[in-house]
């Protein structure tokens, strides 16, 4: 008799622990893709700061094109370094 309780209680706590296990990763997948999503708005960001500024860089006759390019890329650098902060 005693031996049958201890089965069903066992197993009742193993499909419990079962269940919790299951369900960790779920949420960790859940945020990873939030803070991917994070990530990739930031860099489409940055990639569009970069595009305006280029082309006010290219408006204003300051500086040459090389230099206007160089600025853009310094944009877009910018943004992805961090996105890399957000998602790792």
């Amino acid at each position: 008799m005693m031996g049958k309780n201890f089965l069903a209680t066992v197993a009742t706590l193993a499909i419990v622990a079962g269940v919790q296990w299951v369900s960790a990763p779920a949420y960790a997948a859940t945020e990873q893709g939030a803070q991917r999503q994070e990530a990739r708005e930031t860099k489409q960001t940055g990639r569009q700061e970069g595009r305006e500024e280029k082309a006010e860089c290219k408006a204003g006759d300051e500086k040459s094109r090389a230099e206007c390019r160089q600025d853009k890329r310094g944009t877009k650098q910018e943004s992805r370094e961090e996105g890399r902060e957000i998602k790792y």
